[in-house]
């Protein structure tokens, strides 16, 4: 049950955003620090936001205040994601980057060039929804989108930007997407409830944004083609992932599969030994570590908040907005939109708002499975396209390390998912009816 309102116990969300916004962009744009938004300590930001909600509230002492947090922090739901952060992260080490890359080139060496593009963004959406990380497919794919450019004549934006919708479609669909995690077990439902609600928002935009591809390629002059050699047996783990995650196998099954399938392959493949194996398994959990440690400090940040009754103004606040089921859930989706311009990272957007999102869902009678989804998508409807975003700054930064200029805004223009995934959202909440499920 939420606390009497008071906005005052929203201080430390403020706290932080002004700390993670303000300092990032001096580093971006005032000091020309690359990648400015990335350097700054997260994880600080947010230890700053919790002593200042420990500051507040005088009348319950530091010990209860300790056991506030640590109640937040012991929910099953945060201990899940966490155990599932950090396999996937394994998954994703073991099978490391020669897979995704021959995916890629074997697309590639079966589609007429003029069709490049177009098999860039679906390269892009499999490879993402198999890997489960947005920012690894664009530094795995942007590299042979530049060669895609080069050897064809195609637009280098558009190439990019190819690579950026589809990078994006998997991070809001992968089972082992972090932000899919977050939302999954911030809102209580089942990644394949989530997955079947949310598919019926993605692959629509997808099919547009594929469409528009073709048409503009179909329109631009060729000179050449891609070719390179590629290990087709690699692919399989990802294959695995993606089918057991969709027929509803449990994802720690799931992941263990791929672990092992990718382990046996990449060993009888003399791809790698076994101590740079185990190596990779380690480094890929340890490239989880900040987002599981953003998970816990928020789980404990947003515990005290909801004592002291910050979540209970806020819902209060949005009520008066937006009215109604269908008005509840496009507020839904702004938050954790708004969270996700203030810290340009998809998944902190929606561990912060996935607390405030569960007392709205349930004010407003939305199920668990279509609040994971609107949280998953709008998250990255947001992130596909602000310019500061890891996404746009790795893909840039890629296309120079090629010996090539561009910038954020000659990509924007070029990214049709983002845009056509938020027109679906908005169709999906106010023309879809909803279906009668218990979840």
């Amino acid at each position: 049950m939420l606390k009497k309102g008071n906005p005052i116990a929203l201080l430390p969300i403020g706290v932080f955003l002004v700390l993670y916004l303000g300092m990032g962009i001096v580093f971006e744009y005032v000091l020309k620090i690359p990648m400015g938004f990335y350097n700054i300590p997260i994880v600080i930001a947010f230890l700053a936001a919790i002593l200042v909600a420990c500051i507040q509230n005088r009348k319950v002492s530091f010990d209860e205040k300790l056991g506030i947090m640590a109640k937040g922090m012991a929910d099953k739901n945060i201990i899940t994601m966490l155990l599932i952060f950090m396999a996937a992260g394994t998954f994703v080490g073991v099978v490391g980057r020669s897979s995704a890359e021959s995916v890629a080139y074997f697309m590639l060496s079966l589609i007429p060039a003029k069709f490049s593009v177009a098999v860039l963004f679906v390269v892009a959406c499999f490879v993402s929804t198999a890997m489960g990380t947005s920012v690894g497919t664009i530094t795995l794919i942007t590299p042979i989108a530049v060669a895609v450019s080069t050897a064809s004549g195609f637009s280098l934006p558009l190439c990019v930007a190819s690579v950026m919708g589809g990078a994006m479609f998997g991070d809001n669909l992968s089972f082992i997407s972090d932000t899919t995690i977050a939302a999954c077990n911030g809102q209580g439902c089942a990644m394949k409830d989530k997955f079947r609600e949310n598919f019926g928002i993605a692959l629509p935009a997808a099919l547009v944004t594929l469409v528009l591809i073709l048409v503009l390629s179909l329109n631009t002059e060729l000179s050449g083609a891609v070719v390179k050699d590629y290990h087709l047996i690699q692919i399989i783990p990802y294959v695995l992932v993606l089918i057991g995650g969709i027929i509803g196998i449990n994802v720690f099954v799931v992941l263990l599969v791929g672990i092992v399938s990718g382990s046996i392959i990449m060993l009888a493949a003399g791809q790698i030994t076994m101590v740079d194996l185990i190596g990779n398994m380690g480094s890929g959990a340890a490239g989880m570590f900040e987002t599981s440690m953003v998970a816990i400090l928020v789980s404990a940040m947003c515990a005290l908040i909801r004592e002291y009754g910050g979540f209970a103004a806020l819902l209060s606040a949005i009520k008066k907005v937006f009215k109604g089921k269908k008005g509840g859930q496009l507020g839904m989706g702004l938050l954790v939109g708004t969270m996700d311009i203030a810290t340009a990272n998809n998944t902190v957007a929606i561990v912060m708002a996935n607390p405030i999102a569960a007392e709205m869902a349930k004010e407003y009678g939305v199920t668990p499975r279509k609040a994971a989804s609107i949280l998953d998508t709008f998250s990255c409807v947001f992130q596909g396209i602000i310019p500061y975003g890891a996404q746009m700054l790795v893909a840039i930064s890629a296309v120079h390390e090629m010996g090539f200029e561009i910038s954020a805004f000659d990509v924007i223009p070029n990214l049709f998912y983002p845009g056509l995934l938020l027109i679906s959202s908005l169709i999906f909440i106010f023309l879809i009816p909803e279906k009668k499920r218990s979840n």
